[in-house]
């Protein structure tokens, strides 16, 4: 007995045929590209990787302004100008000849109440070399500098000699802290914004509260223009 095969057509064999062919020929187009994609991201890798930086070295004077943001030209500008006041100040010099010595400083809080990070402790140092450099006044460790001396005075009780040993409780008070504040004022539009700094320094009489000496700087101000995007 004869199977029954179905008659299939020609043309529906070779279009079968060709739906096979074409399905090939594009998971082999589509697996190319990828492989031609990611060899791409490798060359790429590899000689950014390559690439050697250039390095330049510039005075430490030169004004260099690349974000807009604090820089080093705004520390010095700033400290340059506040410092000169400070130790011109009536209140150090009426100390001094009042008391017949130099009055004692101490560095408090140098706060950031900008809307960028600034690291304020270099300001500080500043002020603090300037002054003591100056020959106006004597200072003493700040608050985060004295837990190192005074745990170093508690050892020394248990393991130096007696004759090297520091005393306890034998600090020297300070008459006067400095304080200040770092402030920005901002002001923008889609294209353009400015960006000004207020900085302040006060010297506190610490045991009164009386405030002898105010100096402020807003001379600092920037206009950073944005580059238009194009397509």
């Amino acid at each position: 007995m004869k199977k029954n095969h179905a008659h299939v057509p020609f043309y529906v064999k070779r279009s079968c045929r060709i739906s096979a062919s074409c399905a090939g020929i594009t998971a082999c187009s589509r697996f190319t590209a990828l492989a031609a994609a990611f060899l791409l991201l490798g060359f790429l890798a590899v000689f950014t990787g390559c690439e050697t930086p250039k390095v330049e070295r510039i005075d430490a004077e030169t004004v260099t302004d690349l974000s807009g943001y604090w820089n080093d030209t705004d520390v010095r500008l700033v400290a340059d100008t506040l410092i000169k006041e400070c130790t011109n100040a009536p209140a150090i010099n009426n100390y001094t000849r009042t008391k017949g010595k130099f009055p004692v400083v101490i560095v408090g809080t140098f706060k950031n109440q900008s809307d960028e990070h600034i690291d304020t402790s270099i300001l500080v140092k500043k002020f603090e070399a300037a002054l003591v450099n100056s020959g106006k006044v004597d200072f003493v460790a700040s608050s985060s500098e004295r837990g190192d001396l005074r745990q170093e005075r508690k050892e020394q009780q248990e393991w130096a000699s007696e004759e090297t040993a520091k005393r306890l409780a034998n600090e020297t008070g300070a008459d006067f802290m400095l304080i200040g504040a770092v402030k920005t004022i901002v002001d923008m539009n889609t294209k353009k914004s400015t960006r000004t700094y207020y900085v302040t320094a006060e010297l506190i009489d610490i045991e009164t509260n009386r405030k002898l000496w105010i100096g402020e700087n807003s001379e600092i101000k920037k206009l950073i223009t944005r580059a238009a995007i194009r397509f």
